[in-house]
């Protein structure tokens, strides 16, 4: 296990020989699962679960997803996702995250997700409990 000190906001994977084309990188594909859990760890890190919010009605829906590709990940490679978020809107936040290699430091890959929030007809909505989000 690594070394790196991880802070609030990080969390810290390894990747997988599954993950990994024929070239022997992680996929394009697979960075999104990874962002993805990140995101739905941070919530969960701010006291929201992201499975009771959608029993309560709320869809939390990716609506824009803009990855910059950095370096590539090989396996076995430890890495963390640092991710913070801002509101952008009433209806709409951006989450932050950045994919780091635990041991160089060196920045994977940059992402900007773009989350609104909708009923379960999809139209859009206020989560009032957002607001726990930037605390």
């Amino acid at each position: 296990m690594t070394s790196v000190e991880l802070q609030s906001n990080q969390m810290l994977f390894e990747v997988r020989d599954y993950e990994c084309d024929m070239q022997g990188i992680v996929n394009n594909a697979v960075y999104q699962n990874y962002l993805e859990h990140a995101r739905h760890k941070f919530i969960k890190s701010k006291g929201l679960d992201f499975a009771q919010i959608t029993e309560q009605g709320i869809n939390l829906v990716l609506m824009r997803a803009e990855v910059d590709y950095k370096r590539s990940l090989k396996s076995g490679d430890e890495f963390y996702i640092e991710t913070y978020v801002e509101r952008e809107s009433k209806l709409k936040f951006v989450f932050y995250q950045k994919v780091v290699r635990c041991h160089d430091q060196q920045l994977m890959l940059q992402g900007k997700m773009t989350v609104a929030s909708t009923n379960q007809q999809g139209k859009p909505v206020t989560f009032d409990q957002a607001d726990k989000l930037f605390e």
